[in-house]
């Protein structure tokens, strides 16, 4: 019998936000849960440091250059681009359901166009927010129980938590596993907005988090030099210097801090740890959706039959190296996420693999797991084998890739690549000379670039030629080849 697949994705979430993987700052049982009863990756990497390019990634299998579908704010995805493993996965009778964000092109003042994403089920939001006027089934639903959205996020109590979208986003996916379906499996696609800014949490989850308590950034005198020589061809992001803010934590504004109750003028209010205190807020309420969700499939005795992915579309910079937000950079924060898979009974319980993982391996995983066919082009690569017991859960791949298609602010200079081996990070921003090399063995904080170090001139022009092969494998070849000439 096929598995049914509850698949959670939010938006902007570290790796380094899980309980019982070493964060003793957040509050995750719900999420807890799932990796003792599942397998947790460490190390699963995003394919881009934003959502668009990495949403049609790992939808895929394929990189972003293969799906052409490499940054935010596309009018739709590129004609001919390969199918959504959603779509595979409904030919092949499953009843698919997209609750909350998609982001497969723009949906700047408009529902983003869809592509033949094979969902029958559609509950769809994007920013939560009522100032365009159609297509946001959150926004109406908030209408509908007699508020208005604007009003609710301009507090500076956040939107309470009853009202907020990744509560709805619960209640929609809840309604969607309860529908009667005759054996039929299904899929949920649940994609929560948080903990993308604004960081606003609702003030009762804000008030469970001291900011004097947060751990603060990684962050040393040096990222100062470091981000103002990228910044330099960059405009894109900015460093300021922990002097500058109400206490000594770095935060760097790549755009503006946009939750209004963070500018306020309480002490510390503009500071990296109360930033951290209202990330973790906002992931504290997520745990409790996915308990909502997770109670909802016992209760309707469908949870030994269901398969449940936890995971993120990338990270956030939270500070670290003097930075906030997402893009521009590759740094472990922002380009490495959370990834659970949770079977009871049938996947080990407690295992974590620090092997390397990409975002791409989860389209084949899924297809897999439902008994079809891996496609040829997928550059994904199934977990399966490791979530069965088939494989070792040390090792699934030599290097993981990411790509970032506006890393600069100049038109004709707009391209970075990242290469991570068990070892080494090598950046490469293309057209200038200019990258990052690091020793993550030696250097975990990302601090010591080695780009210019004579020493490391060998591994560095190693991982060059393996990163110049990568993105020629990604490329798309074109149609099907059906002859010699």
């Amino acid at each position: 019998m096929r598995p049914n697949i509850l698949w959670i994705c939010t938006d902007q979430q570290r790796y380094d936000t899980i309980g019982s993987l070493n964060n003793p700052h957040v509050q995750t049982p719900h999420i807890d849960r799932l990796v003792a009863e599942g397998v947790a990756f460490t190390h699963a990497y995003c394919q881009s440091p934003i959502c668009t390019p990495s949403r049609a990634s790992f939808l895929t299998g394929t990189h972003p250059t293969r799906t052409r579908t490499t940054r935010n704010g596309n009018d739709a995805m590129a004609p001919g681009h390969p199918p959504l493993v959603t779509k595979l996965l409904a030919d092949a009778g499953y009843d698919c359901g997209l609750i909350g964000k998609l982001h497969l092109s723009s949906a700047y003042r408009r529902i983003e166009r869809r592509t033949d994403d094979g969902y029958r089920y559609w509950q769809y939001s994007h920013a939560p927010r009522d100032d365009w006027q159609t297509g946001h089934d959150y926004t109406d639903w908030v209408h509908t129980q007699g508020y208005s959205l604007k009003e609710l996020s301009q507090s500076l109590d956040g939107v309470p938590a009853e009202l907020h979208q990744t509560t709805w986003c619960a209640l929609k996916t809840i309604d969607f596993l309860r529908e009667k379906r005759d054996g039929q499996p299904w899929l949920a696609s649940v994609n929560i907005y948080d903990p993308h800014p604004p960081f606003n949490p609702p003030a009762a989850y804000r008030a469970r988090f001291d900011p004097a308590q947060m751990p603060g950034a990684r962050f040393r005198e040096s990222d100062i030099a470091q981000q103002e020589a990228l910044a330099a061809i960059d405009f894109q992001c900015s460093v300021r210097h922990p002097s500058d803010l109400d206490i000594a934590s770095p935060v760097v504004a790549r755009s503006p801090l946009n939750a209004d109750w963070l500018s306020q003028e309480a002490p510390g209010s503009r500071d990296v740890r109360t930033l951290q205190a209202a990330y973790y807020a906002m992931i504290a309420l997520i745990d409790d959706a996915v308990g909502a969700m997770l109670a909802a499939l016992e209760e309707s005795g469908q949870r030994e039959n269901t398969v449940v992915i936890f995971t993120s579309d990338h990270g956030e910079t939270l500070g670290d190296h003097g930075l906030i937000q997402k893009g521009c950079r590759f740094y472990e924060g922002l380009v490495r996420v959370p990834l659970i898979w949770s079977w009871p009974g049938r996947f080990p319980a407690g295992l974590v693999s620090d092997a390397l993982v990409e975002l791409t391996d989860k389209a084949p995983t899924l297809l897999d797991l439902a008994g079809e066919p891996v496609p040829a082009y997928m550059q994904g690569k199934s977990l399966l084998p490791i979530l069965t017991g088939g494989a070792s859960p040390a090792e699934h791949r030599r290097s993981v890739r990411c790509e970032y298609f506006d890393a600069l602010a100049h038109a004709d200079a707009s391209r970075g690549t990242m290469l991570r081996n068990r070892r080494y990070k090598l950046v490469v921003y293309h057209g200038h000379a200019l990258g990052e090399l690091y020793d993550l063995q030696e250097d975990p904080g990302e601090f010591v670039n080695l780009w210019d170090d004579p020493a490391h001139q060998p591994v560095k022009m190693e991982m060059l030629i393996e990163s110049f092969d990568g993105l020629a494998a990604a490329v798309d070849v074109g149609t099907e080849r059906i002859g010699p000439m």
